[in-house]
């Protein structure tokens, strides 16, 4: 069917054009017209495609804005903030526990009162882990003192993102704007969106930033951030930031409707959809309050006077507008998305019970049902029951269950998840094998490994079956590094691709007991393990468990994990836990789709690192996780490759050795990632190898604070040029062209740099 222009302009004063594009995309496509001066960010998913997108365009030169990957979330924050005292612009995109990860900084923000725009693609918060949507991040941001607009679908995420930076900056608000959309849904479905056709028009609509912020960059006018504070003026700032937000109300509405002469698209603070003599309603946010009212025609035409409503606005919350809308209404079916646990009702009934009862409303029903965690879909099937649920009450003229998960099934112990795979026998495990014997004179460790054929017979810890991609080097890796440890283990995953694709409920692909924590807290957690058991072994309570002493404590950590987890990582190490951490350098936040990390070396290209007319890839130099774990001067560090298979064996049972005896071992092992290398499945291997014979990834050992290379392929006349490993992989062949000619040559004087320093440790056992 053709698309009537005027029809779908409106009454618009402004030139508009249509686009097809999902909410993520329409959130870049926003701020690139904004074009904000900073973005500091850090990928997780379904937020990371803002800042994917925003890449994407920078390399073609569509905007300035300065993209700035953190560390983690926190990170990511805290550059905000900085951006934000320094007078410009800021803009970020997060969710679910990479916000509560950052929470710390948000009443920061909001508190010292500096403007900025963050888009929230909400999701669950685990644990357990689920990456879907659903608004129990959200609901943690209630409290944050940030303004929070919400999304229905992708035109709502355009629309808000252009008001909620104007909101932002008001003189009567002066306060960071949250923006909320449904990840997985709202997120990356594809809409028909009409946008502003020339960027100096949204220019025009947001202004020049008000004068009279506090700026750290005004020489003039020396300022302090953050201060401390006694009580008295503590209170009094906490009040003028309380009336900032509740200006931010008066100051929305005035903004929507300008937006609305503008553009012909209108965001009243409450959507309500055939309110006016409604007896029954149901309370819905963002996408599902889209479905609900296909619901409420049909129930129309049965004769039921129903109808819902929707929030545009939830902080501040319209409790006064809530309470006019259900004046009439003789029940409403609260829907939310998130348990405020232990409160009786998610955040939304109980506002809206507050907000009744405050304005006088002492006789409409309210029904809390919490609905589609987890991303669990939401069918018009589903709001007819809620509306049920509301005919019921005002038909009884009582609410039989006032609170109660919606969609949820009973457990039923004959359905009960059974074993699949039997625990691993401890002396299938024990092999004898491998010894490992300390050299008095030296030092060091002697071990002794038999032909690896013989080691076959060793069962594998991680079994067949799990989803990980063809080609996928973690797997293989990670098993030749178990064929040195001998006896039990304990492993600790980080969040990235070995824990996701292995552990899918209610099955495992681990035969042996496996852990996952946040990302960036694992070595922190197993810390905790470790010391728990070795004082229950002391005080005795383990012995009737028949444990042996050579238990081994393994934290596996990968996909960009060495930089969100660095700082336990580092903690864990200057406290010597007796443990091994193993990171398989993928070169990237692969789990999330191919972001750069901080070991991605430079000039490669990912999905944060794109590269075009403007940009070349990556454009800082990779992070040495061996040599900042080497400085803090555990027992033993050292560096491993499946294409080295012996080597990394006999490594394995030196850290075997150490972290039963000493202390700290830090591992790290580089694997292939076909899919976002862009290489061929079976060339994993080769490639591995390459990278070592070009010493970009050299082989080494650090046995108390001694380096000893373990291979030189200088020695062996087998060094190849860095280009000649470029070449094995499609994100770094555009490396080789002449337009990339200074990165290339940056990256080779890096590898050679930290090769020759290498070579001088190895020589000098006090370097």
């Amino acid at each position: 069917m053709a698309i009537d222009i005027k029809k779908e302009f409106g009454q618009a004063k402004i030139e508009q054009r249509i686009v097809y594009e999902s909410g993520n995309e329409m959130a870049a496509y926003a701020a690139h017209q904004i074009n904000y001066h900073i973005m500091g960010y850090f990928p997780i998913s379904p937020s990371t495609e803002v800042a994917q997108f925003l890449d994407l365009m920078k390399t073609n030169g569509q905007h300035d804005i300065v993209l700035i990957p953190a560390d983690g979330e926190h990170g990511s924050a805290g550059v905000c903030y900085g951006a934000s005292t320094a007078g410009g612009r800021v803009f970020n995109a997060t969710s679910a526990n990479g916000y509560l990860y950052m929470l710390e900084q948000m009443p920061v923000q909001s508190g010292t009162r500096f403007p900025m725009v963050m888009n929230l693609v909400c999701r669950s918060v685990s644990g357990p882990l689920d990456i879907h949507g659903d608004h129990s991040d959200l609901y943690y941001a209630l409290n944050t003192g940030w303004p929070i607009l919400m999304c229905r679908d992708p035109q709502a995420v355009y629309d808000m993102n252009i008001m909620a930076l104007k909101l932002a900056e008001d003189p009567e608000v002066r306060l960071p704007v949250l923006v909320a959309s449904d990840g997985y849904f709202t997120s990356h479905q594809k809409r028909r969106v009409q946008t502003f056709a020339h960027r100096e028009d949204v220019h025009a609509f947001v202004g020049e930033k008000p004068q009279g912020f506090p700026d750290t960059l005004d020489r003039n006018n020396p300022i302090t951030v953050g201060p401390y504070m006694n009580e008295p003026d503590y209170i009094n700032n906490c009040y003028q930031q309380s009336v900032a937000m509740y200006n931010a109300e008066e100051v929305y509405d005035r903004i929507r409707q300008e937006y609305a002469d503008l553009t012909g698209r209108d965001y009243p603070i409450l959507d309500l959809y055939r309110m006016d003599d409604a007896e029954v309603a149901v309370f819905l946010m963002n996408s599902a309050s889209e479905i609900i009212k296909d619901v409420v025609d049909q129930l129309r035409e049965k004769g039921i006077k129903a109808g819902s409503i929707a929030p545009n606005m939830i902080r501040p919350f319209p409790a006064k507008q809530i309470a006019e809308a259900l004046k009439n209404v003789k029940a409403i079916t609260v829907g939310d998305r998130a348990d405020s646990y232990g409160g009786h009702g998610g955040n939304m009934v109980n506002e809206i019970k507050a907000a009744l009862f405050t304005h006088g409303n002492r006789d409409t029903l309210v029904i809390s049902r919490v609905y589609g965690l987890g991303g669990k879909d939401f069918y018009a099937e589903d709001g007819h029951n809620l509306f049920q649920f509301a005919i019921d009450a005002m038909q009884n003229g009582k609410v039989e269950v006032p609170f109660d998960y919606y969609g949820h099934t009973p457990g039923d112990p004959a359905k009960a998840p059974k074993r699949v795979l039997n625990p691993m026998k401890y002396e299938d495990l024990k092999t004898g094998l491998i010894t490992v014997t300390p050299d008095e004179s030296s030092g060091k460790l002697n071990v002794r490994i038999p032909p690896l054929r013989s080691l076959t017979k060793k069962p594998k810890r991680i079994a067949p079956g799990h989803g990980a991609c063809p080609g996928c080097g973690i797997f293989s890796g990670l098993e030749l590094f178990f064929k040195g440890i001998e006896g039990d283990i304990v492993a600790i995953f980080h969040t990235g691709c070995a824990m996701v694709v292995t552990t899918g409920y209610p099955y495992s692909a681990h035969k042996a007991t496996y852990i996952h924590n946040l990302f960036q807290n694992g070595a922190a957690t197993l810390s905790g393990v470790v010391e728990m058991f070795w004082e229950r072994k002391r005080r005795g309570e383990l012995d009737d468990l028949n444990l042996p002493d050579d238990f081994t404590f393994v934290m596996i950590t990968g996909d960009g994990g060495m930089d969100i987890g660095m700082g336990p990582a580092i903690g864990a190490a200057l406290r010597n836990h007796k443990m091994i951490i193993l990171e398989y350098d993928n070169e990237g936040y692969m789990n999330t789709g191919a972001q750069l990390s901080y070991s991605t070396p430079m000039g490669h290209r990912t999905s944060t690192s794109n590269v075009g007319k403007k940009q070349g890839g990556k454009v800082f130099h990779h992070k040495d996780t061996a040599q900042i774990m080497a400085a803090t001067h555990i027992p033993y560090v050292f560096t491993g490759s499946e294409a080295f298979p012996q080597d990394l064996v006999k490594k394995a049972a030196k850290a075997q050795w150490y972290a039963q005896n000493e202390g700290m071992v830090y591992g790290k092992i580089l694997i292939a990632c076909p899919l976002n290398w862009l290489s061929d499945d079976q060339e994993g291997s080769n490639i591995v190898g390459a990278a070592v014979d070009s010493c970009f990834f050299p082989l080494y050992e650090v046995e108390h604070g001694v380096t000893t290379l373990t291979y030189n392929p200088e020695e062996k006349s087998k060094k190849i040029p860095l280009s000649g490993w470029l070449k094995t992989m499609g994100k770094t062949k555009h490396m080789t062209k002449p337009e990339y000619e200074e990165s290339l040559k940056s990256f080779e004087n890096e590898v050679e740099r930290r090769w020759n320093m290498l070579k001088a440790k190895h020589e000098n056992p006090y370097l």
